[in-house]
């Protein structure tokens, strides 16, 4: 691929990645990214065979970020406690989702990762495995009971639920609480162990 071509196709990214986050997903047809990037409509696809692909490319960008925010939470707690770093990423993980509802959406499309363009099902793994780890310090394996990766993936489901629902205010109104880090307390608690007084 020329230069140009390599920076065309990271134009028609940008765009996308502008597009979901000022309108969201229902937004992200390729004939309007093709519009606002300037190019003709039939452009996208000599870059991206498919729609998905094109969307799959943009939600890499999210994964990308969303892998940003939770490292620079984990720097930031240091050598705190496996858990208080488990909370900082929990905490980044929901606030990323605040503020990008959008991209957090595409990101979790199933269509975009039953598909798999680009890798993205993998993209997520690593996040995934730094909770594992965080979960397998903070929380010894009792005998017979689930292992860490067991655990981790309850918490990640419970913290894309609190996030979807509060979105939603569904959480807000069933709960009472005010913020989410009340739910995502009570989740670490659940999927942990009340914390060591």
């Amino acid at each position: 691929m020329s230069e140009q071509d390599a920076g065309l196709r990271a134009r028609l990214v940008d765009v996308g990645v502008e597009l979901v986050a000022a309108q969201g997903v229902g937004a992200l047809t390729l004939r309007e990214i093709a519009r606002r990037a300037g190019v003709s409509h039939g452009a996208p696809r000599r870059y991206f065979p498919t729609h998905v692909a094109l969307l799959s490319a943009i939600a890499r960008r999210g994964f990308a970020e969303l892998a940003a925010e939770t490292e620079k939470a984990g720097r930031a707690a240091g050598g705190a406690s496996a858990r208080a770093r488990l909370r900082a990423l929990s905490g980044a993980y929901l606030d990323f989702a605040a503020a990008h509802r959008g991209m957090f959406e595409l990101m979790f499309r199933h269509d975009l990762l039953e598909s798999n363009e680009l890798g993205l099902r993998e993209t997520s793994l690593p996040l995934f495995d730094v909770l594992v780890g965080l979960v397998a310090e903070a929380r010894p394996t009792p005998e017979g009971g689930p292992g860490a990766r067991v655990v981790a993936g309850a918490l990640w489901a419970n913290l894309h639920g609190i996030a979807q629902l509060w979105e939603w205010g569904s959480l807000r109104l069933a709960s009472g609480a005010e913020h989410a880090e009340a739910l995502l307390d009570a989740a670490l608690d659940a999927h942990l162990g009340p914390e060591p007084r």
